[in-house]
């Protein structure tokens, strides 16, 4: 592969043990395949609104629901971020409110096991359940979850199914994922015309 590749770092602000995770794209992607990819990476379902903020300029997907918003898909990560140690952030679900940094580590990688442009390479920490309610939301459900006297354990452990590990992080998984995504995201060559031929 002679694409360039960044080297990512990703942590999710305001919980500590900090949740964070590192990968690595292909410098050319785009923004909104970036986000897909940091739901991937990171665990979220994109079931909720995202915004980057990278200088003083927000790209999104959809820019009516923000003031001075671009549409991310125009834009490549690349033509923004070039500089290793540059910084940007990521927020998702506008109303929990998840922010994450981004790192570039990284802005010429390289290593044989990226074959296919993105890999997740390491991390820690399980990925806040949606609709949880932020942070402090969050530093809640595992208090409860923790404490089998706590008046909230029951129903905080019917409402995530009965299991929940906070400290389970699977960067295999997360590749393997990653690679489903690509091949269903991929372009592919359809010569729509061979069937009109033999209808």
């Amino acid at each position: 592969m002679n694409e360039r590749l960044y080297l990512l770092k990703i942590q999710l602000l305001g919980i500590k043990p900090a949740i964070w995770r590192r990968f690595v794209v292909p410098a050319s992607i785009s923004l909104d395949r970036l986000h897909d990819v940091i739901q991937i990476v990171m665990g979220w379902t994109d079931s909720h609104l995202h915004q980057f903020t990278i200088g003083k300029k927000r790209y999104t997907e959809y820019p009516e629901y923000l003031e001075d918003g671009l549409v991310c898909g125009k834009y490549r990560l690349e033509d923004l971020i070039k500089q290793k140690g540059r910084i940007f952030t990521y927020i998702y679900d506008f109303g929990d409110s998840w922010e994450h940094k981004i790192t570039l580590e990284e802005s010429r990688y390289s290593a044989p096991a990226v074959r296919a442009g993105v890999l997740c390479l390491e991390g820690e920490r399980a990925c806040p359940p949606e609709d949880v309610g932020g942070v402090p939301g969050y530093l809640e459900f595992c208090n409860a979850l923790n404490d089998p006297s706590h008046e909230e354990h029951e129903s905080y452990m019917e409402w995530c199914g009965g299991d929940f590990d906070s400290e389970e992080f699977d960067s295999e998984f997360v590749s393997w994922e990653l690679m489903k995504y690509l091949r269903w995201s991929r372009d592919r060559y359809h010569n729509w015309g061979a069937w009109d031929d033999e209808g």
